[in-house]
């Protein structure tokens, strides 16, 4: 091994040593879950930090059962799906707008957005509520996941609008030259272009949706459409003293979570270091 790779290897181990503290103190809570998802209530209470003397696989059929798991699970993929679809499928077009600057007004409407992910959402529960009651959408995931890709979409219009401004602008002019409309060369071009821009909003909108409460508690009222976030909140009421049971609840929720994020994780992070560099 060279001096200079020894150099090297050396001015890295600092940040590297970092980066492992800050991975023990991320999934150190999640281990935690997960153990005590295979312990009973006793055992729990007598020491969370243990491994299970006895592994307790009773308490994830309960949890799922008692959580009605299965259909949260269904409804939370129908509500997370239709948020991501309505996000890019409107912020797409919006981000490329402001990024071309098609519009006069494109650097007020970027303040206009920069403040209203600053609102928060308790400002319109009331007449949200109240306009939900009146068309008859209480309980309707699809129309839940609409208002929650409308929370989300200032972050998302702006995240891709950086992914538009790595374009080189002469790639939308040969379109056009060639006679492709707006829409060929932002559906054709543009879009193919920053797909790793689409996957990283569309995963980070997906978690804000997937874990999503005010929303779903406030206009999700009947248990036939309440996701797995409110399945595993009801479970607090039943089985508030047994903790074994809450804990299977919770890793029952994250798993799906941790393992998208895995399966996802290098095209997340693609798309985060290939938008990192203008904004």
């Amino acid at each position: 091994m060279s001096t200079r790779t020894v150099r090297r290897a050396l001015r890295a181990t600092p940040g590297h040593v970092v980066l492992a503290v800050l991975a023990i103190i991320a999934l150190f809570p999640i281990a935690l879950v997960l153990v005590n998802a295979l312990k009973d209530a006793p055992e729990v209470v007598r020491n969370p930090l243990a491994l299970p003397e006895i592994v307790d696989w009773a308490n994830i059929p309960e949890a799922w059962t008692y959580g009605n798991f299965g259909r949260g699970f269904i409804n939370s993929v129908l509500l997370t799906g239709t948020t991501i679809i309505t996000v890019l499928a409107t912020a797409a077009p919006a981000a490329y707008v402001l990024a071309a600057r098609k519009i006069k007004i494109a650097g007020p409407v970027m303040i206009y957005l920069m403040m209203a992910m600053t609102v928060p959402i308790q400002l319109f529960l009331f007449p949200l509520y109240a306009a939900f009651a009146r068309l008859g959408l209480l309980s309707n995931v699809f129309a839940v996941g609409v208002v929650i890709a409308a929370i989300n979409m200032p972050l998302a219009v702006l995240l891709l609008r950086t992914f538009f401004l790595r374009i080189p602008a002469e790639l939308p002019e040969a379109a056009a030259m060639d006679g492709a409309n707006t829409w060929q060369v932002l559906r054709h071009v543009l879009i193919p272009a920053v797909s790793p821009g689409m996957i990283t909003v569309g995963i980070v909108v997906g978690l804000m949706a997937w874990n999503e409460y005010l929303i779903s508690v406030t206009f999700l009222q009947d248990p036939t459409s309440y996701t797995a976030t409110l399945g595993f909140l009801s479970l607090t009421g039943t089985f508030a003293v047994d903790q074994g049971v809450l804990m299977a609840g919770a890793a029952l929720l994250i798993v799906p979570i941790i393992a998208l994020f895995l399966a996802a994780q290098r095209r997340f992070v693609d798309g985060l270091v290939s938008g990192s560099v203008k904004g």
